[in-house]
């Protein structure tokens, strides 16, 4: 009786090299997260700082986050429609990525994390 061969132990991952350019929709679509997180933490800033813009997104639908949520989903997905044709998008690199993605989500936390520990 012969084993079973495991076809995934050698199966290829493809990888990147950091300076390799990938395409505008990702490009695009990465560069609005990073901008997105930005504006989603200045967000949670005014609205926990100022009752009048909390009061308003409640109005708007009933929970502030709810409306919060909202206005990341719809603003990601128009912005990173625009981007994708950019010419940004078009001359991105996986390392410019990389950094606009993790700079944009260490920013954000530390945007929040200072608000409510101050």
């Amino acid at each position: 009786m012969t084993s079973a061969t495991n076809h995934y132990s050698e199966s290829y991952v493809p990888s990147a090299s950091a300076d390799e350019a990938v395409s505008a929709n990702v490009a695009g679509f990465a560069y609005s997260y990073a901008l997105i997180a930005l504006l989603s933490a200045l967000l949670v800033v005014a609205k926990e700082g100022s009752p009048t813009v909390l009061n308003a997104m409640k109005a708007l639908t009933g929970h502030h986050w709810v409306t919060h949520g909202a206005f990341d989903i719809l603003a990601f997905l128009l912005l990173g429609r625009f981007l994708s044709r950019s010419g940004l998008a078009q001359s991105a690199t996986a390392s410019s990525l990389i950094w606009a993605i993790a700079g944009s989500t260490i920013l954000s936390s530390a945007l929040i994390l200072g608000f409510y520990a101050y």
